[in-house]
């Protein structure tokens, strides 16, 4: 979400011609001059319209010549508008009631789910929609063009004489209109792709291959890259829900369509000698994730012909003020339909005013040459783990000019000479520069990149005020080595500290690395049940600017580590890695102290450990980009599965421990329709041994005033310790859904988060029988919980979360009730 908010930031901060022969616009309004929203337009003998939105505004545009505008609705006279010129806007459009359907009108706007020809119709496709396009052969393959364009919108004189422009003037002679919303917009970024498709249906497997790519604009920032990869997810119209920004929007095609959508049947035409209903449709009600817009079907078939989507202006979705979508169907062997073009268009923005200037995110998609039942391997549909081809990003221009599956304007052309010189424009890449820094947290001076900028100041018990610097080398994204470092200093401590590590991919296609590194530092140990041995890593609770309670339990560690991973199979990875430790307390009001002869009352105060550990991580559906020895992800909605056994080696310098500790982590997140997001984490391990306080497994509490993910709010630091546990936490968002139906609060677009946290852990006796520190070992045995319920999305990037603990009520300084909150951006 934040790549979307630096993007608006560059377009406002720094900076495909059509003509068309035929616009209108206006506002529809009825006799009493209230708005009549969601009426059919569209030009007189065509089958080219829109639906009006809410407000009953409307925008249509065509390359053809059009004299006369046709408005209708249910309930009304349907009226026919001559246009005098090419161009005519603000037109102000007056519909008179139909007595003759006065019964039929229904003034909450709702059509009736009896009786209705359109549902009739809509049924019919529930039935047919699976014999239909690529669902109708076992095995298909088609070739694929895809043009992405990004362009800053509602550019008017005012905008473009601002002084952050001076010498970059020459842009503003590439403004268009939109031929959608009829607004000015500005081309910034523009990328083609083709490539081939391949899919087996009895199988269920598919596979895209890229065989070309072309872009301007940003093309050397990674994370905007990341961005629009993330952004144009692959949907299919006849599914029930269509994910859009880690949304699930209800299909006008969903079986349970009728419950969230008018639907009218207002039309009936040929369309390449196919005779077809249109039908129209709009929601039921507000704020929910639903489109408006109106589809031709096969009468026949059932199959749809075309279709065209635009989001309610309600939606609870923030940064998106508009979206909408066009698909047209081909006819092969006058029964099947294919998709052969999909346009989709996003209207990003800080504001959903209506004269807001925002950015225009387009992709259109072709599809042709199908060829359907060519069966293929199994081992053809496995992805590569590295999958990158340098010759795919240096066709020259003759080879697009061949194979592009439509010739670009010449003013599409013109684009890609502006924004290469732009990028020659020093004050252009100083605001681009200004971007990259607020989406990857590094300044990048040269080769090296300073940062993360956010990790530069700290405070906590122990250290007192912390001051943090570092960096990492950087040559471009596709690194097959890097080195990282920091360096920082504790005033209250008056100590330094330092972490340094290094990789190197040795071998690229099944990600073969190997690192290492020295960490010398003061963190919060506990803080997680499922343990890594990330150098460079620190706690949240060793470095948070504010805490509740006693934040001195920390602890000085001195880590090291060797190892190596490989990846031979897409998102399964496979590491194995030696560390090797000393623990020490880091302040003297906490204590790690052991017994190493508790009839004499010996005690030692540091751990010294060695440890080999084996790990299996498996990532399905993780999208990741870069091919170097770091990769960027996508998103993070992905299913992790990790399973690691450590074993201690006692006597390998000097080594304190032998034992055994098998730990499996797994988390899921659910999109559940148009019910929201369910997010499960579920983590189970036990050690095998006799081990110390800081070799145990402490459940992690969290002391700050700060959400932390996985952590439990209302538990304190070492509260609980275990040498085996269970842990469950289960987290609903329902993105709204509730609070839709709410008068007044359906305005705020808040949304409702509801969950549950508990652990199950026990601790042996003999490790009890160990421990000489100033920790009271406790177990949840008879399984500590907490629930919680939140707010989200206040002011569009805070969330509140109330939470109450379920047991162990009556320890002492257990806290019973906690609030905590959490800044972010989302859509």
């Amino acid at each position: 979400m934040k790549k979307v908010i630096i993007l608006l930031i560059i377009a406002f901060c720094c900076p495909i011609v059509s003509f068309a022969q035929t616009k209108a616009s206006g506002q529809i309004k009825d006799k009493n001059n209230e708005a009549v929203p969601y009426s059919s337009v569209y030009f007189k003998n065509s089958t080219q319209g829109v639906i009006a939105n809410e407000s009953g505004k409307f925008y249509l545009e065509s390359q053809k010549d059009y004299d006369t505008l046709v408005i209708s609705f249910i309930g009304y006279k349907t009226k026919e508008v001559l246009l005098p010129k090419s161009t005519n806007l603000d037109l102000k459009v007056t519909l008179e009631e139909d007595n003759l359907l006065a019964e039929v009108k229904i003034y909450t706007g709702k059509t009736s789910k009896k009786d209705n020809p359109a549902l009739d119709i809509l049924r019919k496709i529930w039935a047919r929609k699976k014999q239909n396009g690529l669902h109708m052969f076992k095995q298909y393959e088609y070739e694929k063009y895809e043009k992405v364009e990004f362009d800053m919108n509602s550019i008017d004189s005012a905008f473009t004489k601002k002084r952050i422009f001076k010498g970059m003037e020459f842009i503003f002679d590439h403004v268009d209109t939109s031929s959608i919303t009829g607004k000015t917009y500005l081309p910034i970024f523009i990328n083609e792709k083709l490539s081939n498709v391949y899919g087996d249906n009895v199988r269920s497997k598919s596979i895209e291959k890229t065989s070309a790519n072309k872009n301007s604009g940003f093309n050397t920032n990674q994370h905007i890259i990341a961005f629009i990869k993330d952004l144009y997810a692959d949907y299919d119209i006849y599914n029930n829900y269509l994910k859009f920004f880690d949304k699930d929007f209800i299909s006008p095609l969903s079986r349970t369509g009728i419950n969230v959508y008018n639907y009218i049947l207002a039309d009936s035409a040929y369309i390449d000698n196919k005779w077809c209903y249109n039908i129209v449709y709009y929601p039921r009600r507000k704020n929910e994730l639903t489109f408006k817009g109106d589809f031709w079907v096969n009468d026949s078939t059932f199959a749809i012909k075309k279709i065209n989507l635009e989001a309610s202006k309600g939606a609870n979705i923030n940064w998106v003020k508009d979206i909408y979508i066009e698909q047209e169907f081909d006819v092969l062997n006058d029964s099947v339909f294919l998709l052969t073009k999909d346009y989709m268009m996003s209207d990003f923005s800080l504001s959903k005013k209506e004269k807001s200037k925002g950015v225009y995110g387009k992709r259109t998609t072709l599809f042709r040459n199908h060829v359907f039942d060519k069966e293929k391997e199994e081992k053809f549909y496995k992805e590569e783990v590295n999958d990158y081809n340098e010759s795919i990003y240096t066709k020259s221009d003759e080879f697009w000019q061949e194979y592009r599956f439509e010739p670009l304007s010449k003013d599409e052309l013109g684009i890609y000479k502006m924004l290469d010189t732009l990028q020659t424009v020093r004050r252009f890449k100083q605001l681009f520069s200004l971007g990259t820094v607020l989406a990857s947290e590094y300044i990048q001076v040269g080769k090296f990149d300073y940062g993360p900028i956010f990790s530069s100041f700290g405070y906590n018990d122990v250290e007192g005020i912390r001051l943090r610097t570092g960096g990492r080398t950087y040559f471009g994204p596709n690194d097959k080595w890097r080195l990282e470092g920091y360096t920082a200093y504790g005033f209250k401590d008056g100590q330094f500290k330092y972490g340094l590590s290094g990789k190197i991919l040795l071998n690229t296609p099944n990600r073969l690395i190997l690192y290492g590194g020295n960490r010398r530092d003061i963190e919060q140990i506990g803080v997680s049940l499922t343990e890594t041995n990330n150098i460079l890593g620190r706690s949240f609770a060793s470095s948070s600017l504010f805490a509740s309670g006693d934040n001195s339990k920390l602890t000085s560690i001195n880590l090291s580590t060797l190892g190596l991973e490989i990846e031979p199979v897409k998102n399964l990875k496979f590491s194995s890695t030696f560390s090797f430790r000393t623990l020490k307390s880091a302040s003297e009001t906490f204590s790690l102290d052991y017994y190493i002869d508790k009839d004499n009352g010996i005690t030692k105060s540091n751990v010294t450990q060695s440890e080999v550990s084996l790990s299996i991580d498996y990532t399905p559906n993780r999208r990741t980009i870069g091919v170097g020895v770091d990769r960027t992800d996508v998103d993070a909605n992905y299913s992790h599965l990790f399973l690691n056994f450590s074993q201690g080696l006692q006597g390998v310098f000097n080594s304190d421990f032998d034992y055994q500790r098998l730990q499996f982590y797994y988390r899921q997140p659910l999109l559940l329709g148009g019910f929201g997001r369910l997010t499960t984490t579920f983590e189970t391990g036990k050690t095998f041994g006799e081990v110390p306080l800081g070799l145990l497994n402490v459940v992690p509490g969290n002391q700050s005033y700060f959400l932390i993910d996985n952590a439990y709010s209302l538990m304190n630091y070492y509260e609980f310790v275990t040498d085996e546990y269970v842990s469950l936490h289960l987290e609903h968002n329902f993105n709204g859904r509730l609070f839709s139906r709410i008068p007044y609060l359906r305005d705020l677009n808040l949304r409702e988060i509801v969950g549950i946290r508990g652990v199950y852990g026990r601790i042996s006796d003999e490790n009890i029988a160990l421990n000489a520190s100033n920790i009271t070992y406790r177990a949840p045995e008879d399984v500590y919980w907490e629930y919680h319920v939140g707010v989200g999305n206040i002011f569009k990037f805070f969330r509140i979360d109330f939470s109450w603990r379920g047991s162990y009520l009556d320890l002492p300084e257990a806290k019973r009730f906690g609030v905590k909150g959490s800044f972010g951006f989302y859509f």
